[in-house]
C-alpha cells in the first residue's frame, strides 16, 4: 500500500516504474475513471484510448467529456513520484492511503479504503459466469 505525500504525489511501484521510463520516458496522462478512481495510461495506450473515443458517435459525448476533459499530463520525477492534480485527488477521494495496480494495459489509482469495499462487494455479489469459466479450478 502506498501514501500521498503533502504535495499530492504517490511513488510509482518499482516493478511498474522501470517499464513506464522504457516504453514511454514516464510520460503519462492520468484521467477520471467513471469506476471511481483515477486511470494512468502510458501515452502511446492513451494515444490509441482517445482515437478510439473520438471515433464514438455524439450519443458518446458526455463520456468523451469525463476522460477527454478530465486528461492531464504528468510524468514520473526523479523521485520516482507522480504528481495528482488536486481536482483529481478530490474528485476521486485520495487521501492517505493510496492502491497503485496495473489492469492490463493502464493503471488505476484508488483511495485504499474505496477500493476495498468495492472489492468486497464485488465478491459478495458473485463472479460473472465468464470470469467464473476463465479461473482455474
Amino acid at each position: 500500500m502506498l501514501s500521498l505525500d503533502g504535495k499530492g504525489r504517490v511513488v510509482v511501484p518499482a516493478r511498474h516504474r522501470d517499464v513506464l521510463l522504457a516504453i514511454c520516458q514516464g510520460h503519462m496522462i492520468i484521467a477520471k475513471n467513471p469506476d471511481g478512481c483515477l486511470s494512468l495510461f502510458p501515452l502511446p495506450v492513451w494515444e490509441s484510448f482517445e482515437a478510439e473515443l473520438l471515433k464514438l458517435p455524439v450519443s458518446t459525448d458526455a463520456w468523451r467529456r469525463v476522460y477527454i476533459g478530465s486528461a492531464t499530463e504528468v510524468d514520473i520525477d526523479s523521485g520516482s513520484r507522480v504528481l495528482i492534480p488536486p481536482e483529481l485527488r478530490a474528485w476521486a477521494c485520495l487521501e492517505g492511503q493510496v492502491k497503485f495496480m496495473g489492469v492490463g494495459s493502464n493503471f488505476e489509482l484508488w483511495d485504499s479504503a474505496r477500493y476495498d469495499a468495492r472489492e468486497v462487494a464485488a465478491i459478495a455479489a458473485g463472479q460473472p459466469e465468464q470470469v467464473r469459466n476463465l479461473v482455474v479450478r
